[in-house]
């Protein structure tokens, strides 16, 4: 893509680590909610979409696909919210969405049940997930493009890893509230009202994350395309959809495979090999604790010896790795030590893509489509290979009988990845320039 100029941060860190601070604590909201939606996915198809007489499994899959609906208005999100972004600056629009996230999910936590107001229940539900959605899509590209364009030179990998390692306190958060309401709670009243709790919580974290962003400076990038603007030459449509394409496909793995072994497993765990609720969320943060433990080093490793390798090598792995990893849980014979480090290794090849991708994508455009370009590649990716795991998943599970899909799935889309990183190394380079 073609530039007008040559962006240099310049100062001390401080600003740098203030957005670090503002970018993650709103994207740690994000992820915690979906991450305990995803959690308690059975007991909320019970609570919204079973009414008498209905199939366990049908409400499972209606969960999943609201669950879905929710990331398929991600790029919708990241269309509207990243041209606002491009155009008045990153700040406003990320107390914006931060606002619209923290409502809606606290809102989930007050809705009335199948069982008190019928099949209005699932409409209201979906409704707050797309309000959800749509504020989603404009958390990622904002909050990377915020941290890449406070980041120092040659420190971009490790700042955009901050984005990807809140992804995983975000789950992590998800999941350790919700091992402690299944502690604490009786099965009954998990199911009855103590489900609600986790979702309520949003509220009170939402407003740190809401005073760090209000108090924010626009990023020094933006500033200068800003005094520019009247001379700069925007880059062509078609050069920004190729490169959205492209982001997409190489994020594909990190989506797919992300959301299969560190939000999906809980549910699988309990319908497909009978696991307890307790135990699904024991193996969920043991999986999320792996993916935790390698995403800033590689964010790190990738400032050194560059993105791609480090991608490439999270990306093969879990297709080598996959299956073995999952026969290990289906094996009843097999000791909780090694199972439980199968889960673990899960996550951590997982974090190894999860590491260098916010920097990758943030370099993939420059500063005037930066936050709608990478927050659609990254939208794109996630409606599809992300949003659509636990319903296609469930659903193939349920007519093959085939426990192995899950693998599967992961493999084939890490698969693709290999082939959109290896592909069109040139691609981005010019707005890499730019930002260091």
């Amino acid at each position: 893509m073609k530039q007008t100029f040559r962006e240099r941060e310049t100062g001390s860190d401080r600003p740098g680590v203030r957005a670090v601070y503002a970018g993650s604590v709103g994207n740690f909201i994000e992820w915690y909610e979906f991450g305990v939606y995803g959690y308690f996915a059975t007991v909320i198809a019970a609570r919204f979409f079973t009414p008498e007489g209905g199939s366990e499994a049908e409400a499972l899959v209606q969960t999943y696909a609201s669950f879905a609906l929710a990331f398929f208005f991600r790029p919708v999100g990241a269309a509207v919210f990243g041209r606002l972004g491009d155009r008045i600056g990153r700040r406003p629009v990320l107390v914006l969405v931060v606002s619209l996230m923290t409502g809606a999910t606290a809102l989930i936590g007050l809705l009335p049940t199948y069982a008190s107001v019928g099949a209005a229940a699932p409409w209201l539900l979906t409704f707050l997930r797309v309000v959800q959605g749509l504020s989603a899509g404009g958390e990622f590209g904002g909050a990377v493009a915020l941290m890449t364009e406070f980041a120092p030179p040659g420190r971009r990998g490790l700042y955009g890893a901050w984005q990807s390692f809140t992804v995983a306190l975000g789950l992590l958060g998800g999941a350790g509230v919700a091992a402690v309401t299944a502690t604490v709670l009786t099965e009954a009243q998990v199911q009855s009202w103590g489900w609600r709790l986790p979702f309520l919580l949003a509220a009170p974290l939402g407003l740190p994350a809401l005073w760090l962003r209000l108090r924010l400076d626009e990023t020094p990038s933006f500033r200068r395309e800003r005094e520019s603007a009247a001379t700069a030459v925007r880059p062509a449509g078609r050069e920004v959809a190729r490169a959205i394409a492209l982001g997409a496909g190489r994020i594909m793995g990190w989506s797919a495979a992300g959301y299969t072994f560190l939000v999906v497993l809980p549910s699988y765990l309990q319908s497909t090999l009978d696991a307890s609720f307790q135990q699904a969320l024991i193996a969920t943060v043991l999986a999320n604790l792996g993916f935790a433990v390698t995403i800033l080093p590689a964010g790190l490793l990738s400032d050194r010896i560059g993105r791609r390798p480090v991608m490439l090598a999270g990306a093969l792995l879990v297709v080598v790795l996959a299956l073995p990893l999952l026969h290990l849980l289906q094996d009843t014979g097999a000791s909780g030590v090694r199972q439980g480090a199968a889960v673990f290794c899960a996550g951590a090849v997982v974090g190894l893509m999860a590491g260098p991708a916010p920097a990758m994508l943030a370099e993939m455009f420059p500063t005037a489509v930066r936050h709608t370009g990478l927050g659609l590649a990254y939208a794109l990716s996630n409606a599809v290979f992300s949003g659509c795991a636990g319903l296609v998943i469930t659903k193939a599970v349920e007519r093959t009988g085939n426990a192995d899909v899950p693998a599967y799935y992961a493999a084939a889309t890490c698969a693709v990845s290999v082939l959109a990183l290896a592909a069109a190394p040139r691609v981005g380079r010019a707005a890499e320039r730019e930002a260091g």
